[in-house]
C-alpha cells in the first residue's frame, strides 16, 4: 500500500479529497495532511509518503518551493500539485522540479482517480525494475569480483599504465584515485583438511564471509580475491588517513579471524602506504614477499614489515636441539606446507627465507646433507601422493643424476628452487587435471538442471563434491567466465532459439528456461541481448 500525503490551505477542499476519494481502492493508504508547506515538511520528514499532493497557493511556503526541498531530499517521491491558476508559467515552473502531475481546480473524481492510478502503476513499475537490477546485480557479483581480481593481478604485477589503471577501474565502477595507497593480503585455510583443496569448513567459508562483508561496507577498502585461499585489500584515502586505515584493517582482521588456532590457519600481511598507482607492484612484491614467510612462522598471524626479519637459528639447550640446531626450523612440515599451499611466484621468497633462517649450521656439511634428503623425501613423497612417482619428479632437474648429497652452500639455493618448483609444476597440473574433470561433471550437472529456476553455484558444487569457494575458482580459471555467467549465457541461447523457432507465449518460454518471474526473464534478456524478447522475435537483432 502506498502512502499519500496531502497539502492544501483550503480545510474544505483538504476535507472533501481526504473524506471522499477511496484511497484504498487506488492503492493507496492516506497517511497525513497540513494546511501549508511549513506545516507539512517536518510531518513529510517524518512519514516518508511515496506521493504528496500539495497546493501550488499557500501561505508561509507555497508548494512550488515545497516540491523543491521534497524532490531534493527524496528523489523517488512523486508529486502532484493542484491549483486554480491557470498558468503556463505555474505549469513550466512545477515541471521544473520534477512534478508528477499538474491538476486544475476544480477537481473531478474521475480525474483525480485517473492520476492516481496512473502513478501507482508508475511506481510499482519503478521499484519492480529497482528489484530486478538488485537481484541482477547480485547474481552478477561473481562475475564482478572475477573481474575485479583480473584487474587486480594486472595492476600489482607491472602490466598496467596508470591511464589503463583508471580506464579499466572505471568500467569496472571502481573508484581509485586517491593521494595514498596501500595493500593487505589475509590467507586463511582449514587446518584439519590441509591435505584436500577442494574442501572448506563452515567455519574457514563463515569467516570469508565475514571478512567480505566488513571491507565491502567502507569505499575506502577494495577487497578482491587472488587465489583460492588469499585476498587482497586495497587501501585508499587522504595522505593523513592512511597509517589509520592500516590499523582499522589490521583490527578488524585479527577481530573476525582470531579464536580458532586449532581449526584454521590464518595469516596477515600488510605493506606501507605510497603515492602513487604506479608504485603499487613494489608494494605487492614486499607484501607477496612477507606472506612467504607464513610457511616459515606458523602461529605467527600478522607478517608486518618488522616482522620479515627471520632470526638465524640460536644456541638451545640440549634437550630441545641438534647439535645447536633448532629442531623447529627443520620440521619437514614446514616444506610440506609450502608445496601445498604455495604459489610459483613465492618459491624465492621462501627458500631465501628458509635458508637464512638456517645460515649458521648451513656451514656444516653434515647439516648441509642432513637437510638435502629432509627436502628431497619430503619432496619426493609430496608428488607419490599426487600420483606421480620419484622419476616424474626428477626428471628435466638437475638432481636427476646426482650421484651425492653432498652439497655447497651456493649450491642449496639453486637445488631447493629446482627442486620446489618442479613439484609444484606436478601439483598445478594434477589440479589442472582434477580441475579439467571436475568441470566436465559439473558441465553434465548444468546441461540437465539449468532451466531449473533454483539451480546455484553451492548446488553444482555440492553435486561435484567439493567447496563452493573451490569451485567458483575453478570454474571461472577453467571457463573464462563465471558460474552466473554461464548459466545465464545457457538460458538466453535456449530462449533466443524458441523465440525464433516456436509460436509460445514470452511467460511460457520464461519457465521453460528457468524464469519463473517473466518480467524479470524480459529484464535480463534485454540486459544482456540489448534488446527486449519480443524485439529479438521479431527480427531486432540477429
Amino acid at each position: 500500500m502506498l502512502k499519500v500525503f496531502l497539502v492544501e490551505d483550503e480545510s474544505i477542499v483538504r476535507e472533501g479529497l481526504r473524506d471522499n476519494i477511496m484511497w484504498q481502492q487506488y492503492g493507496y493508504q492516506f497517511a497525513g495532511e497540513a494546511g501549508d508547506g511549513e506545516m507539512a515538511l517536518p510531518l513529510i520528514r517524518k512519514v516518508k509518503p511515496d506521493l504528496l499532493i500539495t497546493d501550488i497557493k499557500m501561505p508561509f511556503m507555497d508548494g512550488l518551493a515545497l516540491s523543491r526541498i521534497v524532490s531534493t531530499e527524496f528523489p523517488q517521491m512523486k508529486i502532484l500539485i493542484i491549483s486554480g491558476y491557470d498558468e503556463f508559467e505555474y505549469a513550466r515552473q512545477a515541471i521544473s522540479v520534477g512534478v508528477e502531475q499538474y491538476l486544475l481546480k476544480p477537481i473531478t473524481r474521475h480525474a483525480l482517480q485517473k492520476v492516481l492510478t496512473e502513478i501507482r502503476e508508475k511506481i510499482e513499475n519503478e521499484r519492480a525494475q529497482e528489484d530486478y537490477l538488485g537481484k541482477f546485480k547480485e547474481e552478477m557479483l561473481e562475475y564482478e569480483q572475477f573481474s575485479r581480481r583480473n584487474f587486480f593481478e594486472k595492476v600489482f604485477e607491472g602490466h598496467l599504465s596508470v591511464q589503463e589503471i583508471y580506464e579499466q577501474a572505471q568500467r569496472l565502477s571502481l573508484e581509485m584515485d586517491a593521494e595514498g595507497y596501500n595493500l593487505a593480503m589475509v590467507s586463511l585455510w582449514e587446518k584439519r583438511n590441509i591435505q584436500e583443496r577442494s574442501q572448506d569448513s563452515r567455519l574457514t567459508a563463515g569467516k570469508r564471509e565475514e571478512l567480505t562483508r566488513y571491507f565491502l561496507r567502507y569505499p575506502e577498502y577494495l577487497m578482491f580475491r587472488w587465489n583460492i585461499n588469499t585476498y587482497g585489500i586495497l587501501m585508499k584515502g587522504e595522505e593523513e588517513q592512511m597509517e589509520e586505515l592500516k590499523k582499522k584493517c589490521l583490527e578488524n582482521i585479527v577481530r573476525i579471524c582470531s579464536g580458532h588456532d586449532g581449526e584454521m590457519e590464518w595469516y596477515l600481511a600488510i605493506g606501507e602506504p605510497v603515492a602513487r598507482l604506479s608504485l603499487l607492484p613494489q608494494v605487492y612484491s614486499k607484501v607477496n614477499h612477507m606472506m612467504s614467510y607464513r610457511f616459515l612462522k606458523p602461529g605467527q598471524h600478522i607478517l608486518t614489515m618488522e616482522a620479515d626479519e627471520m632470526p638465524a637459528f640460536r644456541k638451545e639447550t640440549e634437550g630441545s636441539s641438534l647439535g645447536g640446531v633448532d629442531i623447529a626450523k627443520v620440521d619437514p612440515e614446514i616444506i610440506k606446507n609450502f608445496l601445498m599451499r604455495g604459489q610459483l611466484e613465492e618459491i624465492e621468497d621462501f627458500v631465501d627465507g628458509y635458508l637464512e633462517s638456517q645460515k649458521t649450521a648451513l656451514q656444516s656439511r653434515m647439516f648441509r646433507d642432513y637437510l638435502v634428503l629432509s627436502i628431497r623425501f619430503t619432496t619426493i613423497a609430496f608428488v607419490e601422493k599426487l600420483g606421480y612417482t620419484q622419476q616424474e619428479l626428477l626428471e628435466h632437474t638437475c638432481t636427476d643424476n646426482m650421484q651425492s648429497i653432498s652439497l655447497s652452500v651456493e649450491e642449496m639455493k639453486p637445488y631447493m628452487l629446482e627442486l620446489m618448483r618442479r613439484a609444484i609444476e606436478l601439483s598445478n597440473r594434477a589440479m589442472d587435471s582434477q580441475g579439467k574433470k571436475l568441470i566436465k561433471k559439473a558441465m553434465e550437472y548444468i546441461e540437465e538442471h539449468y532451466t531449473k529456476e533454483s539451480i546455484s553455484l553451492n548446488e553444482v558444487a555440492g553435486a561435484v563434491e567439493v567447496s563452493a569457494n573451490y569451485f567458483s575458482t575453478m570454474f571461472s580459471q577453467e571457463m573464462e567466465m563465471t558460474f552466473t555467467e554461464y548459466v545465464t549465457q545457457k538460458r538466453m541461447e535456449q530462449a533466443k532459439l524458441l523465440l525464433r523457432q516456436t509460436e509460445k507465449h514470452t511467460g511460457d518460454i520464461a519457465l521453460e528456461v528457468g524464469f519463473r518471474d517473466p518480467h524479470y526473464f524480459s529484464f535480463v534478456f534485454k540486459k544482456t541481448q540489448g534488446c527486449t524478447p519480443r524485439e529479438y522475435r521479431s527480427g531486432a537483432k540477429a
